[in-house]
């Protein structure tokens, strides 16, 4: 009985390795997004950082197009990259996981 929870412990401690290791790769993961017409693009990590944004010059001289276009760009960006960072730390704790039944639906 003790060796199973031993197991179930070094499991756990494994899957939380494999987390914090695919957290760290997120940080080179770049995602690129752009607004209508491209006037905008932005890069951020798969861990959601915002690494470089582009604005083309044409925006400079109207304010509120540059607000709504930068907003479009950074949300589609942070979207995806949200959607990356959640699918790959359950991919990392799952395949360290011992398979317990019921536990799928926690991760």
């Amino acid at each position: 009985m003790f060796g199973k929870m031993f197991d179930i412990m070094g499991k756990i401690e494994e899957a939380k390795k494999n987390v914090e290791a695919t957290k760290k790769r997120l940080d080179n993961v770049l995602i690129d997004a752009e607004s209508a017409q491209g006037k905008i693009k932005v890069t951020v990590t798969g861990n959601r950082a915002l690494k470089a944004i582009n604005i083309d010059d044409d925006l400079m001289q109207d304010k509120e197009m540059l607000e709504d276009y930068l907003m479009i760009a950074l949300n589609k960006a942070l979207e995806e990259a949200g959607k990356m960072q959640e699918e790959e730390l359950k991919r990392a704790a799952k395949d360290a996981m011992p398979n317990i039944p019921g536990l799928d639906g926690l991760i």
